[in-house]
């Protein structure tokens, strides 16, 4: 195992903290009815893909063959949530936001999805690769 891996643990480690403190508190200063809400879900979400692309730097920096997050499919997401938080001002109905935050959460989702599946298939490989 390399020197470094006990380093990189760590940042993983602590970078994770910050992103379960920073969900944590908005569990904590949101109000009971705003979980009822579309744009809610969209922050969680988009907190957790924020996990993930975290997680993909890391990783990344570990590694020579690097792991690429779908940027296309990211820029949709976040069109769906500003088209779902400017829902109102854009005049559109309120089923319409809620189809625009469940797109942008669909998005996210997928995209996080993605990137795990490549880094289970690439610790797969590896593991099937002989040792020498």
């Amino acid at each position: 195992m390399p020197d470094s891996l006990p380093n990189s643990r760590r940042w993983t480690v602590i970078a994770s903290a910050l992103l379960s403190c920073g969900l944590g508190l908005v569990v904590i200063y949101t109000k009971r009815s705003a979980f009822f809400s579309p744009l809610a879900v969209v922050v969680v979400a988009a907190i957790g893909l924020a996990a993930v692309l975290l997680q993909l730097r890391y990783y990344n920096r570990e590694n020579s063959n690097p792991v690429h997050a779908p940027v296309w499919l990211n820029i949709v997401g976040v069109l769906f949530a500003l088209t779902a938080l400017f829902s109102d001002f854009l005049g559109l109905g309120g089923q319409i936001g809620e189809v625009m935050a469940l797109g942008a959460v669909g998005s996210f989702a997928i995209s996080s999805a993605m990137i795990l599946h490549a880094f289970r298939k690439r610790r797969w490989q590896l593991e099937r690769e002989p040792k020498q």
